[in-house]
C-alpha cells in the first residue's frame, strides 16, 4: 500500500532539523517517497535525516499522509494524518510543531508557499523522490475516493487531521445536588457540587471522522412486526436511503467511503473506521432488493473487497476470524443470494462465484452452510 510518511523527531532531536524555529516545514511537491511494509502493506516511507526537507514526484489523485513523532530511545507516537487529493505540480506546504509533536494546524500562509515554489529547483536535493513501484496497489484501494468522499468524511479540524487516537476534552462532572436552605429553614434553589474527582471526557467533535450512519434504528421506529423481520433480511432500505440522502444518488460514494474506512483503519490505526468499514461490508453482505436494482455497485464492490482482503496480514485477519467469525458469516450471505435468487446480472453471479472459490481457496473458509429451519420468516399478521 502507498501512504507517505513523515517521521518526526521528539523535542532533544528536533532541534537538529533545518532550521532552529519553534516550527519546521514539511513540504510536499509536484507529486511522494521509499518502501517499507507496516506490517505487510507496501508503503512509502521516509525517516527524517538531517537534509530531509519533503517529497516530490507524488502522482496527482488521492493520498494519504501520516506521521509520528520518535525519541532517541526509538519510541513512537501515535500516528496522526491526513488525505489529500494532490494536483499536478503543486506544492504542499505543512509546518512541524516541535512542542506538539505534529502539523500545525494553523496553515501556512500563501505567500510562503508562493515563495517555496518559485525556489523549488533549489529544493530538489532536500527531497526524496516517490517510488512507483507500488503505486497500482494504492490506486487499487483508492480509486473510488474522490474531491467529494474527502469533503464529505474528513474532520472538520483547520488541517483535517485524523488521530490514531481519540482526542478528548474534559467537561465538568455535576454529580450532585443540594439545596440552599433559607433563613427560616425552608428548603431554596438548588445548588449544583462539582466533583473533584476524574473529569467526564468527550471526543473533540472537529476531530471526528464523519462516517455516515448505516443502522436501521430510524427504520425500525412504527414499524409493524412484519416490516421489522423483512429489514432484518433485507438491508435494501437502508442501502437505498443512505444512497439517495447521504450520497445525492452517487452510488459510488458508498465504495469511496468502504475504502476510506479501510485506509483509516490498516494505515492510521483509527479503530473506528474498521468498525464502520465492518457496517458497510454488513450492509452491502445484507441486500437483496438492491443487488438487483444496482448490479454495478455489487460489481465494484467485490473488486473493493478482492483488493482490500489481499492487503490483509494472514494473522491478523484470523484473529478477526477466530473472534467474531464477522467475514465468513457475512460473505455466506452475500453469497448465498446472488446464487439463489432470481433475476440477478448474469455477469454479477459469475464475478461473486470467483470470488467464493478464491476466497476459499486463499483462506480456507467453508461458506457451504445452510440457513436452513432456523431461518427468520416473514409472517403477516
Amino acid at each position: 500500500m502507498d501512504s507517505i510518511q513523515f517521521y518526526g523527531t521528539r523535542r532533544q532531536s528536533a532541534a537538529r532539523s533545518v532550521s532552529t524555529q519553534e516550527s519546521r516545514d514539511l513540504r510536499a511537491t509536484g507529486e511522494s517517497s521509499s518502501s517499507s511494509l507496516d506490517p505487510d502493506i507496501a508503503r512509502c516511507l521516509f525517516e527524517e535525516g538531517e537534509k530531509f526537507k519533503g517529497v516530490k514526484m507524488i502522482p496527482p489523485g488521492v493520498h494519504f499522509v501520516h506521521y509520528s513523532a520518535v525519541s532517541q530511545d526509538n519510541v513512537t507516537s501515535p500516528r496522526s494524518g491526513f488525505f489529500r487529493n494532490f494536483r499536478h505540480r503543486e506544492v504542499v506546504v505543512k509546518r512541524w510543531h516541535t512542542l506538539r509533536e505534529g502539523v500545525h494546524e494553523v496553515p501556512v500562509p500563501e505567500e510562503e508557499v508562493d515563495r517555496l515554489r518559485l525556489n523549488v529547483k533549489n529544493l530538489d536535493e532536500y527531497l526524496g523522490a516517490y517510488p512507483y513501484d507500488g503505486y497500482k496497489k494504492w490506486v487499487s484501494l483508492s480509486n473510488w475516493i474522490t474531491e467529494k468522499t474527502l469533503a464529505r468524511l474528513n474532520p472538520t479540524g483547520p488541517s483535517h487531521l485524523i488521530f490514531s487516537v481519540q482526542q478528548l476534552q474534559s467537561i465538568p462532572h455535576v454529580f450532585s445536588r443540594k439545596r440552599r436552605a433559607s433563613d427560616e429553614g425552608a428548603v431554596g434553589e438548588e445548588i449544583p457540587t462539582v466533583s473533584k474527582e476524574l473529569p467526564d471526557m468527550k471526543i473533540i467533535e472537529s476531530t471526528r471522522i464523519r462516517f455516515c450512519d448505516v443502522s436501521s434504528r430510524s427504520f425500525l421506529q412504527a414499524s409493524s412486526p412484519a416490516d421489522i423481520t423483512k429489514l432484518h433480511m433485507d438491508k435494501s432500505l437502508v442501502l437505498e436511503h443512505v444512497v439517495e440522502n447521504e450520497f445525492d444518488g452517487v452510488e459510488n460514494e458508498l465504495l469511496g467511503e468502504i475504502q476510506f474506512a479501510f485506509v483509516c483503519f490498516l494505515v492510521g490505526q483509527v479503530y473506528d473506521a474498521f468498525e464502520q468499514w465492518k457496517r458497510l461490508i454488513a450492509l452491502m453482505s445484507g441486500c437483496e432488493e438492491s443487488v438487483k436494482k444496482r448490479p454495478q455497485l455489487f460489481l465494484n464492490f467485490i473488486g473493493v473487497l478482492y483488493y482490500q482482503l489481499r492487503e490483509v496480514p494472514r494473522d491478523f485477519f484470523v484473529d478477526i476470524v477466530s473472534r467474531e467469525n464477522f467475514l465468513t458469516t457475512t460473505l455466506e450471505r452475500f453469497f448465498s443470494t446472488i446464487a439463489t435468487m432470481d433475476n440477478v446480472d448474469g455477469g454479477l453471479r459469475k464475478k461473486a462465484d470467483q470470488f467464493r472459490r478464491h476466497l476459499q481457496k486463499s483462506f480456507k473458509w467453508d461458506f457451504s452452510s445452510e440457513a436452513g429451519e432456523d431461518a427468520p420468516t416473514i409472517v403477516e399478521l
